[in-house]
């Protein structure tokens, strides 16, 4: 034998498994009109965490095209529909946000993105390497299952067209009452 008594053999076997800290930046998606809730934990996270929260809302009036030359443009899915003031809702939005978490010592941003949310937010958490994406649930109601019923959980079809862990935040959760026993 060549190997001398007192070398240790290479470890055999599967790797143990060693955690990684989180480093990349948190991504909740925004709505017109969310409770703050969302935001609130969110903001939670990412102080906890120590990363940036990146918050984003995505219009689905409008949709991505690449033009010949690489350059990206948002164009209106129908250029004679309502015009939605794109601007004054992305304005609104940011404006509400600033007032929830300016002063609670998280860094966070707000871009406004086009098209499917799912894909939109699945992109923008690619590119900005993503450690988690936050959303909410939808408001209860007629509106919203009908709104489900028409393009989906935007929760839903995160979970399955990306890698990322997804946080659902509730909105609204329907509790039940236990009365508590002796009382």
């Amino acid at each position: 034998m060549n190997e001398p008594e007192n070398e240790i053999p290479p470890a055999t076997g599967p790797t143990p498994y060693v955690p990684r800290r989180i480093t990349g930046p948190l991504l909740m998606g925004v709505v017109p009109g969310q409770p703050l809730a969302v935001a609130h934990r969110a903001a939670e996270l990412a102080h906890s965490l120590n990363v940036k929260l990146i918050c984003a809302y995505v219009d689905v009036t409008s949709y991505l095209t690449e033009e010949p030359d690489g350059q990206v443009a948002a164009l209106p899915i129908d250029p004679d529909g309502i015009d939605d003031d794109i601007e004054g809702i992305s304005a609104g939005i940011r404006e509400r946000l600033q007032e929830a978490l300016d002063g609670s010592g998280v860094r966070w941003s707000f871009v406004t993105l086009a098209g499917d949310p799912a894909r939109a937010l699945g992109r923008l958490a690619e590119w900005a390497d993503a450690s988690i994406i936050v959303v909410g649930t939808r408001e209860r109601g007629l509106g919203a299952r009908f709104e489900e019923l028409l393009v989906g959980s935007v929760a839903v079809h995160l979970t399955h067209r990306q890698h990322r862990p997804v946080l659902v935040v509730p909105l609204a959760p329907h509790t039940r009452h236990h009365p508590k026993e002796g009382r």
